[in-house]
This record gives structure tokens, sequence and C-alpha cells, in this order.
């Protein structure tokens, strides 16, 4: 079954940065479809229990589902947004096809046409390759928070985590709060990457933060029942001699995440590989502007950074979706500004050098 239907702005992603584009679109009289493959909005939002970090201008002291929550209450009682979930992207063509692929209430194909489109599609963790990297028992950290904080299931009694950002630190303190023991945390690189106030809890529990450390080998018969870790020298290559075996029944990864890239490229979008946004990332400037006039992009899509970031993004792409459809204003102009600035002062820590360092590179690769 497959029936057709146009809409003035198509939001591929109902994460932070999707449902804040929606509701900004809304806002400024825009019509709205809101298309996420899961079976409830929200994407990282509704597995993250933790306080936001920083000012409140920024959310700080607010959990992540209680924002996911809000944005999604908006959504509801707004007329001009129409929501589809648990329905896939699947491509983007060049006569305007936005194809759809939506699992309920029934099956079907929905081929849309709109007349722009922002995509907010996140991003897919990364994984290493070991021996024993295929066992049960090997995860990356957002399953491991999808199985604690959205279904409620303990995915471990002893856990190794495997990367000390921001989201090792905080998923390893969840795992503690939860009752799984945290055997250590090793970092490949010479410090810490995350937040001190972070890897501060978790050192209260008494849990080793082993810096300059990986992970060589899982082991177990069935499923994971042992983990080897080694410390590692300046060319990063394990070092004979130090290795160490842990008891463990998981092993959580936490070492980064990939920009996911195919419906824009599918699109035509320029994609330049930037190592310091997270890998192939889609071009765009500060408005959020692709080199496509009616595509633009916004969240972990555009560069891997914190939720707030892609809110605010996703601000910035409506506003730029509003001047495509030649929607003018001094609020809007007011709102460009505002929202910029926060950027700016979101991008002024230390922990946001590689991110700036990244934006920079992308601009130097504008297409021609």
């Amino acid at each position: 079954m497959s029936e057709k239907m146009e809409v003035q702005l198509a939001v591929v992603g109902g994460g932070p940065a999707g449902l804040a584009a929606a509701l900004t679109a809304s806002r400024l009289g825009i019509g709205v479809l809101l298309i996420d493959e899961n079976k409830e909005l929200g994407g990282q939002l509704i597995k993250q229990t933790h306080k936001f970090f920083g000012s409140h201008r920024h959310m700080a002291s607010v959990r992540g589902i209680e924002i996911a929550n809000r944005l999604k209450n908006d959504i509801k009682g707004d007329p001009n947004i129409t929501v589809f979930i648990d329905t896939t992207a699947v491509g983007y063509y060049e006569n305007g096809e936005l194809l759809l692929y939506q699992k309920s209430p029934e099956e079907k194909l929905v081929s849309c046409f709109p007349k722009a489109v922002i995509f907010a599609t996140g991003a897919r963790e990364n994984m290493l390759a070991f021996p024993g990297t295929d066992l049960p028992g090997v995860y990356g950290a957002g399953a491991v928070q999808t199985l604690m904080n959205v279904y409620g299931v303990l995915p471990a009694r002893k856990i190794l985590m495997v990367g000390s950002g921001n989201i090792g630190l905080i998923v390893s303190y969840q795992l503690l709060q939860a009752g799984t023991e945290v055997a250590a945390i090793v970092e490949i690189l010479p410090r810490i990457g995350g937040y001190i106030v972070h890897a501060s809890k978790v050192r209260r529990y008494g849990v080793p933060i082993l810096t300059r450390h990986t992970i060589i080998e899982a082991r177990g018969k069935e499923w994971v029942e042992e983990a080897v870790i080694a410390r590692v020298g300046e060319d990063f290559k394990p070092v004979k001699g130090t290795e160490r075996v842990l008891e463990v029944d998981a092993v959580c990864l936490a070492v980064g995440l990939s920009p996911i890239v195919e419906l824009v490229r599918h699109a035509g979008v320029y994609t330049p590989y930037i190592s310091e946004l997270g890998g192939l990332v889609p071009w765009h400037d500060d408005d959020m502007r692709t080199n496509l006039p009616n595509v633009f992009v916004a969240g972990d899509l555009a560069g891997i950074e914190e939720a707030t970031t892609a809110m605010l993004e996703g601000e910035l792409a409506a506003l730029s979706a509003a001047e495509y459809f030649e929607i003018k204003s001094d609020e809007i102009d007011g709102m460009r500004r505002d929202r910029k600035a926060r950027l700016e002062e979101l991008r002024a820590s230390r922990f946001s050098e590689k991110v700036k360092k990244g934006l920079q590179k992308l601009v130097a690769k504008k297409p021609k």
C-alpha cells in the first residue's frame, strides 16, 4: 500500500535538534511533517536521566528526560505539526520526493514532496574491533542507557567501561547507581576526556580511571566472562607485559559517535571528512544551510556535540528554512543573533576546542 502527500517542511529526526526545529518552524507559521524511526520522540533525551551541566540559560540542572517530555508535550499541542513515528525515511530523490516507510499504524510507503527538508538524523555509536568483540555482553554506551533508562533492564553485574568522555563517565555513574559494579574505566589518551565533575562522581565510588590504557580482548564461552586490558605507549599500541585480566560479564564501549549521513548524501549534499566533527559531515554554514538551497541540517548530523547545542542548531535551521520560504521579520533576525550568541557561549570551553577546529575546517571546504 502507498500514498502521496505534500508538505511545506519535512523534519527528519525526532531527537533534540528535530524537535526544536519543528517547534520553531511552526511558531513562524510553517507547516511541518516530523518524521522519526523510533516508536517515541525524543532521541537521546529519553535515556538521559542525568541533569544537564552548565548555566540555567542552557537548561542546567534539568534532566534530559524532562526536556524530552516538555518538547513532546509542545509538539502534541501544535496544530501545525504532523508527526510520523515508527517511520523510516528511505531516500530523498532529485524530483523532490522524500520516500517514507511507515511501519505503524499500518505498513505502507508514503511519497512525500516537501518544499524544504531539515535533516536531523543524529549519529551512530562507534565500535572497536578486538578479539571477542562479537561476544554477547559487548555493548555500546547508548545501548546500555536504553536498557537501563528506557526498559529498566540491568545490563550486567560487573562491567568494564572503555572511554572516559562525558558519555563514558555519565553511563558509568548511572550503572553504579543502578547496582552494577564498574571494574574500571580505561582511556587510551593520556587524560580524561570528560568533565572533572563527572569523573569525581565515579571516583567517589572507588572506580579506577586508567588513562593510557585500552581493552585488547574479551573472553568467554557464550558471553563475556573476562576482559583483558593493557597500558599503551606513545604509539597507542599495547605495551607487552602490562596486560591485566578483569573478571566482568560485560564491556561497554563509549568511544565516540559518527554522523548518520546516508540520507543527506543521497540528497546530493556535499559531505567532506572532518575528523574533529565525527567523520563524514554535511557541509553547512553557520545558519545550518547546505549546498542545496532547500536542505538544512542540525544536531549530531552536523557535527558531534551536546544536546543543548543540537537544539540551538535545530532552531537556526528552522530560521533558515523560514528565510527560504521568504518569511522575514525583526523577530527572526533577533532569534538568529541570540541562537548564534548562545552557541558561541556553549563552545567557549576547552572541551569545545576540537569542535571549533572542525568547524573552521568545514568553512574552508565550502563547495564552489
